[in-house]
């Protein structure tokens, strides 16, 4: 079995308090799970405005299929939330 893990830094620039940030993290965690078969939590900088950092992880048996799917949630991301810019990602396999 094959662990994969993917920590996602988001900027929310637009954000102006912790309501507005949660409500637009809602959305994204409510969706990445349903799209992409992975589970899903903020993990970091959770009482900062302006920054959001999620968790992503799934378990599998391929390597190449797991780091796949992940990186498609990133290019997800980019592409649904261009509004939301990713600060930095990255992907671990164990």
């Amino acid at each position: 079995m094959i662990v994969a893990a993917c920590r996602i830094t988001l900027q929310l620039e637009a954000v102006h308090s912790l309501k507005e940030k949660r409500r637009i993290l809602k959305s994204i965690l409510s969706r990445l799970p349903r799209n992409f078969n992975v589970a899903v939590a903020e993990v970091d900088h959770h009482d900062v405005w302006q920054t959001a950092v999620i968790g992503l992880v799934t378990i599998g048996t391929d390597s190449g299929h797991l780091h796949g799917r992940l990186e498609k949630v990133v290019a997800w991301l980019e592409q649904q939330r261009p509004d939301i810019p990713i600060i930095d990602y990255e992907i671990e396999l164990r």
